[in-house]
């Protein structure tokens, strides 16, 4: 029986419906409609159908002839659950069902009941119903549909004997959207009775519905990739499909949500169809983006489309994504230029940020390495300063006045393991790595070159191979040495005289196993003239009164340095210490008087000893210069140094150098610590003035101390 209601009484839950049985009336809930064949659903037309099948749990069956139903109608908005009440199976009782699932499980009727099952027979019928939910259905594939199916065997008696009955049901459940067209025809029977020849007419209201038919969505990618924004047209719906909302990459939105962030239009057409149209930035946080190549971008929107059927309120949805591509990727640019000392580099993110790795050298710029370059940066780009003696600069060639170094620097993206930006820049830095000393002394500084990268400074020598650096380390090797010595060649020309020498590789050394590499050769030479004759005036004139002195007060400062060798030019300076030296090595001091040009004052050292810790006057405590003469007690010799004057010495008086080897302190063999602090007691003297103190520096040099391992030096002045 089908009962139609106009669209304006109820829709949905707003109507309640109830079985009569009896005087009593039985409100037919969703599970108890399924389990006794009673349904509900709406026309095209938004009108409310209610059908009841003629094998309910409720109707009045005679005979199978004859059917009665009763039911109540209200709008309500409550819901009551009632239990089918039993029906007669006294005669054609139901004797067990076994549910396959696909696993037979045998029940009793009164627990088919219990689960939520509805059975019955009638003198002619046998009537199972089952909800899509129980425990005993299961899913299959039907011909790609996902499917609900029960499968069950029903036991039972008849006047005739025991009847055993297999059914089986299948719905689809996949919540996809279906149509099915109806047409509903009345047919007319005519036919005529052979005797009367009397005409008899019968009408049949005969309903005819299609089976569902899977409903596939027109798609319309409309995305035009320069616009940077998706367009995509979906459709077309009936008028009793409503969009609910739309799923994201990261999260739902809903329809008012899409609607406020401008992402979504209806499209209505005459015959009540609509079209949604969903257009999305490329810039926004819903789309995914990804790079397949370096200079291209990726856009990716994956949506699922979340709808609900009405007036049933039956959800269903449908996935799609759609993607484009634009080659809008700046890649990271550097910039770079040079000074006297130092290596400037300036690099600009470009459009993806600083989502990459860089290597300056062989090494990853770490925040240690980007502190120690003076690393500044903003969100659009960074910069660092290098000097060209820093470790990740290679020297591609060098002479006597200039060196060539180059800084490179690679930007890479490390997931994709891309090359962005690789980037060199060489420049000429003036430097002096030979110097002629009127003393007859030499000093080079030789370097390690990138030609030759399995160079180890401290393996070369001079022409004499025993005459190798007084300092070496990974990428620089010092010379000093006399031009009388270490293989020194002498060639005379007019009036001057060049010493020549050279500084090579030992190859014959076993640490060098790398003959494939080219030779490594650094020809060096000083020129000296050999007559030379200068023109020295003066004018004489008589002092009128003689200078007399005043008693004054002032500030004089003293200051301490440590220089590289004994021709005392180059000097370490205050970050490079504490200074690593090793055991015997020698340290040469220079003591200085600051602020003053007065040749009558000298500078004279009363007392210099080394201490473990800073403050002057720790323990232990080891002299070195003891009322102006070397340590006796000491094995190794203090050697004082003269001085004489030159550009940067005007006063020799003022300055005073001594040497010691290198050593640690020891206590039952072992080294207490492993740097020492050297400290001095100065004495400014008037040179006229020769008693006491201001005697004059001690030159003894018969000194010498003991041999210990490694230690570091920091000096201080006193």
């Amino acid at each position: 029986m089908r009962l139609t209601l106009d669209k304006v009484l109820a829709v949905g839950n707003q109507l309640e419906i109830a079985a009569t049985n009896g005087s009593e009336h039985i409100v037919l809930t969703p599970s108890l409609a399924a389990k006794c064949g009673y349904s509900m659903e709406s026309d095209p037309w938004g009108n409310t159908r209610i059908y009841t099948s003629l094998m309910g749990c409720y109707v009045d069956n005679t005979d199978d002839k004859m059917f009665n139903i009763g039911l109540r109608l209200k709008i309500a908005m409550q819901c009551r659950l009632n239990v089918c009440p039993q029906v007669n199976d006294t005669v054609y009782g139901i004797w067990k069902m076994t549910f396959y699932t696909p696993e037979p499980t045998v029940m009793r009727l009164d627990e088919v009941r219990q689960a939520g099952y509805g059975a019955m027979t009638t003198p002619n019928r046998l009537v199972v119903r089952s909800p899509y939910n129980t425990a005993q259905t299961y899913s299959e594939d039907v011909a790609g549909v996902p499917m609900s199916v029960v499968k069950v065997g029903t036991y039972y008696a008849t006047p005739h004997g025991l009847k055993i009955v297999d059914l089986t049901a299948a719905c689809p459940t996949d919540y996809q959207y279906h149509l099915t067209y109806t047409v509903e025809p009345m047919l007319e029977l005519l036919w005529t009775a052979k005797e009367s020849q009397s005409d008899t007419r019968y009408k049949v209201f005969f309903p005819i519905t299609t089976p569902l038919m899977l409903w596939y969505p027109e798609i319309v990618d409309e995305t035009i990739p320069e616009e940077r924004m998706f367009k995509v047209w979906f459709g077309t719906l009936l008028h009793d499909v409503n969009l609910v909302n739309i799923t994201f990459s990261n999260g739902v939105l809903s329809v008012a949500e899409c609607n406020e962030k401008g992402f979504l239009q209806e499209q209505k057409y005459s015959n009540g169809s609509k079209m949604y149209v969903l257009q999305v930035p490329f810039s926004d946080d819903v789309v995914l983006k990804h790079n397949p190549e370096p200079l291209v971008t990726g856009y990716f929107l994956p949506l699922t489309y979340g709808f609900m059927v009405e007036p049933e309120q039956t959800p269903f949805s449908y996935s799609l994504a759609v993607d484009s591509s634009l080659n809008d990727v700046v890649l990271p640019s550097v910039f770079g230029t040079c000074d006297d000392s130092t290596f400037s580099i300036t690099v600009e993110y470009g459009s993806r940020g600083r989502n990459f790795e860089t290597m300056i050298g062989t090494q990853m710029l770490t925040p240690e390495l980007g502190e120690a370059y003076g690393l500044t940066e903003n969100g659009t780009h960074f910069s660092i300063s290098l000097p060209y003696t820093a470790m990740d600069i290679a020297f591609e060639l060098f002479d006597s006045f200039y060196v060539k170094a180059r800084l490179d620097m690679l930007l890479w993206e490390p997931n994709n393991n891309w090359s962005l930006n690789d980037f060199s820049l060489a420049c000429n830095f003036p430097l002096s790595t030979t110097k002629c000393y009127s003393n007859g002394t030499m000093t080079v500084l030789s370097m390690k070159v990138q030609s030759v990268p399995n160079l180890v400074p401290g393996q070369l020598t001079l022409r004499e191979k025993s005459c190798k650096p007084t300092f070496s380390d990974d990428r620089f090797a010092y010379f000093s040495f006399n031009v009388n010595s270490c293989g020194t060649s002498r060639v005379f020309f007019e009036n001057y005289v060049l010493y020549e020498n050279e500084i090579s590789l030992d190859y014959s050394a076993k640490a060098y196993t790398s003959p494939v590499e080219p030779e490594f050769r650094h020809t060096i030479s000083c020129y000296y003239m050999v007559n030379d004759t200068k023109t020295l005036t003066f004018d004489y004139k008589p002092v009128v009164n003689e200078p007399t002195a005043e008693i004054g007060t002032g500030q004089l400062m003293v200051q301490m340095k440590l220089a590289l060798d004994e021709s005392y030019e180059l000097f370490y300076q205050t970050q490079d210490y504490p200074v690593q030296k090793y055991l015997r090595q020698a340290l040469y001091f220079e003591v200085v008087l600051l602020q003053s040009g007065n040749p009558q004052l000298e500078l004279i050292l009363d007392n210099c000893w080394a201490t473990l810790q800073e403050e002057r006057t720790s323990l232990p405590r080891w002299d070195i210069i003891v009322d102006s003469c070397e340590n006796t007690e000491d094995r190794y010799v203090t050697v004082f140094h003269p001085v004489g004057s030159d550009s940067r010495v005007v006063v020799p008086s003022h300055f005073k150098r001594f040497s010691m080897k290198m050593f640690s302190f020891v206590k039952d063999e072992k080294v207490l610590k492993d740097q020492i602090y050297v400290h001095c007691d100065a004495v400014i003297c008037d040179s006229n003035a020769r008693a006491g103190v201001c005697s004059g520096q001690c030159r003894r040099s018969t000194a010498k101390y003991n041999i210990h391992p490694v230690a570091n030096l920091v000096p201080d002045c006193g």
